[in-house]
């Protein structure tokens, strides 16, 4: 099927994802069509399959460029925060405080992206769950691993790593129920609040 005029592949590609991300976040992906979608882009429905063999895959390329994107950007963020920390102990809170202020800022940052992650992994196909949620407990086990090394240099008291790090996540993660900006507390505020209760739930 012909192109519809004015689209560009490296303009429609990005946009499918962009108008896709937002009406799933909006209406949920089983209410969501790819006609709903293609009319959002301005292109004729057929004319998406030259750009995701369907729906699923739509899905699951959201899912997974999300993940994929979380994981590169944590690396970053824990190496810049981590540089000039002088001794191990030094360097293990450093790097819990760098993760629980990335986590609210990143996550704040890209909500539709962040619920659809949340929300809608029960709609993915098995092979498609089972890489999402792979990359998911890559993410988790970061966090896991600086714990783990905490409680090895007598830094942090955690009884259980895994359970530990269930509950920090999903701390950090209420923060996007409720933060607006512009309220009584800036976001730098808020990480610093919530980095104190981290290192105070933690510290032997």
């Amino acid at each position: 099927m012909a192109r519809t005029q004015g689209s560009h592949s490296d303009i429609t590609g990005p946009r499918i994802r962009t108008e896709a991300l937002r009406l799933f976040a909006q209406h949920g992906y089983a209410a969501v069509s790819m006609r709903q979608i293609a009319s959002a882009v301005g292109v004729q429905a057929g004319a998406l399959y030259n750009y995701t063999p369907d729906k699923q895959s739509l899905l699951f390329s959201l899912m997974e460029g999300h993940m994929t994107e979380l994981l590169a950007a944590w690396h970053e963020q824990e190496a810049a925060y981590t540089a000039e920390a002088s001794d191990p102990e030094a360097k293990v809170l450093a790097r819990l405080e760098a993760f629980t202020r990335f986590h609210i800022r990143f996550h704040l940052e890209r909500p539709d992206a962040v619920f659809i992650a949340y929300m809608e992994l029960r709609n993915l196909s098995e092979d498609n769950f089972t890489a999402i949620e792979s990359l998911r407990r890559e993410y988790e086990n970061a966090l896991q691993a600086i714990l783990k090394e905490g409680v090895r240099l007598g830094v942090l008291h955690v009884p259980d790593p895994k359970i530990a790090t269930l509950a920090v996540i999903a701390m950090l993660n209420g923060v996007m129920t409720w933060y607006r900006s512009g309220g009584r507390l800036s976001l730098e505020e808020v990480e610093g609040i919530y980095w104190d209760m981290v290192k105070k739930s933690m510290q032997v």
